[in-house]
């Protein structure tokens, strides 16, 4: 696909540059960038790099995901975004297996979680930052948010879902869920309904109701 498909379709000339910033964006995998760091470390034009990023989304290698604030507002001027690859296994590939305790597992599994999204196309989503707050996926229009882990510790540390919490009684947020790693339970936290699910079963569900066709009625939910 970076070698060939890729150069034959938009006639690039460099591809050891894509593949230079291809790698970058994996190793990265949910991260927040911009294309004005992304441009120093790579040394590629941002012009340039506009250009590519729209191919590997194009080619269904990266998906773009957009800032809102704490108030489901889009930003007007886009200078900071989130980028994942479609398929977590990716970065494996490239850099070798990830083990269950090595940093870049969150990083995964949030990828994953996105992985699975990607199907839904009918679904726009968004992770909200401001100030020193964040919530990791946020659905405007159906109006819920999930926060991505990979510990149970967070289940027992409400300080932990500090940011979460204020999302929600911010935006009085309908469906609320946290992936865990093995707990699957219901919690009230600050006055909101938390639903706790190991990321494994969440990933599972959205695959499953995605290859199930869901109903129109159910379309965009947090299930």
């Amino acid at each position: 696909m970076l070698l060939r498909d890729l150069p034959s379709l938009y006639g690039i000339r460099d591809v050891q540059e894509l593949n230079k910033l291809f790698t970058v964006i994996a190793y990265n995998t949910s991260n927040e960038i911009s294309l004005e760091s992304l441009s120093q470390s790579s040394g590629i034009s941002k012009n340039t790099l506009k250009k590519y990023l729209e191919y590997l989304e194009a080619a269904f290698l990266i998906k773009i995901v957009h800032r809102v604030d704490i108030n489901t507002k889009k930003l007007q001027r886009v200078t900071r975004f989130k980028v994942y690859l479609t398929n977590p296994s990716i970065r494996a590939a490239l850099f070798g297996t990830i083990k269950d305790g090595d940093e870049a597992m969150g990083a995964l599994v949030e990828t994953a979680v996105f992985s699975q999204w990607v199907h839904h196309n009918y679904v726009d989503l968004y992770y909200a930052r401001w100030g020193d707050g964040e919530v990791d996926i946020v659905n405007t229009k159906h109006n819920w948010c999930v926060e991505i882990k990979w510990s149970d510790l967070v289940v027992k540390d409400a300080r932990k879902l500090k940011s979460f919490t204020k999302y929600i009684k911010q935006n009085k947020t309908l469906k609320n869920a946290v992936t865990t790693k093995t707990i699957h339970q219901e919690r009230v936290i600050n006055d909101a309904l938390i639903t706790f699910i190991p990321s494994a079963l969440y990933t599972y569900i959205l695959g499953k109701n995605y290859f199930e066709s869901v109903q129109t009625t159910k379309q965009g939910s947090l299930f």
